[in-house]
């Protein structure tokens, strides 16, 4: 699947506003998409007892067993059907996400995949299966921090990593304008990169992008605020 818009255009679009003269009135904020998947239960089935019990002995049949071991098979086959509904709505934008923090899209794609492996070991456990949808995007954060972090010991350790997509040889293929907005996204603090990435690439509120953080809502309006402003200002003085 290939998204919605093309991958950065919000986000060009609103710095773009924040570059022109200030008008009175504040931003429009749009709101996200209702994106979380439909539960869906196993219906109760059970057969009508039409025959009197003493017509079949007691030990004829394993009380339960077959009864149990269809239940086990439906409740994977659910697992597997949610999983790939997830897969298929949500992992292009998941990885456009990753991509946008990590700098390279090999990266991104690993960090995702180990997501879904993730879901795919907790959501049999997992009560509530609306929160699935939460988990994912939590586990991207914490899968591009990881890298992230992971990287800067082998910065230190003077050991190289492949070159992120804001890079001279990656770069070369986006237009300019995409160009110098990647790069200047690199330079922001990574809490400002979450942020951003997170309204602008996958369209969530403040409050989502909030629970996804571990953050509180002021402070995800604050620092998309400083992180677009600083946009603005450094894509304009390259000009």
């Amino acid at each position: 699947m290939t998204g919605d818009h093309e991958q950065g255009g919000p986000l060009r679009s609103e710095v773009a506003v924040r570059r022109r003269p200030p008008a009175n009135g504040g931003p429009a904020n749009g709101g996200p998409a209702n994106d979380h998947p439909a539960n869906g239960g196993p219906a109760n089935d059970h057969p009508a007892n039409d025959h009197p019990m003493d017509r079949h002995p007691a030990n004829d049949h394993p009380a339960g067993g077959h009864q149990a071991n269809d239940l086990a098979a439906g409740s994977t086959g659910q697992v597997a059907d949610q999983i790939s509904g997830l897969f298929r709505a949500h992992a292009v934008a998941l990885v456009r996400v990753a991509t946008l923090l990590l700098g390279d899209q090999q990266s991104a794609e690993d960090v995702v995949q180990d997501a879904f492996f993730g879901l795919c070991r907790g959501l049999p456990g997992l009560r509530d299966r609306s929160k699935a949808l939460p988990y994912l995007r939590a586990s991207v954060i914490n899968g591009s921090r990881s890298v992230l972090r992971a990287r800067k010991r082998a910065f230190l350790r003077r050991v190289q990593h492949e070159p992120p997509v804001w890079s001279a040889e990656s770069a070369a293929m986006a237009g300019e304008d995409r160009k110098a907005l990647l790069a200047a996204v690199a330079r922001l603090p990574r809490r400002a990169r979450e942020v951003l990435a997170l309204r602008y690439y996958l369209d969530l509120a403040d409050h989502e992008i909030a629970a996804a953080l571990g953050i509180s809502r002021a402070t995800v309006s604050s620092t998309a605020s400083r992180a677009l402003a600083r946009l603005a200002r450094e894509l304009k003085e390259e000009q």
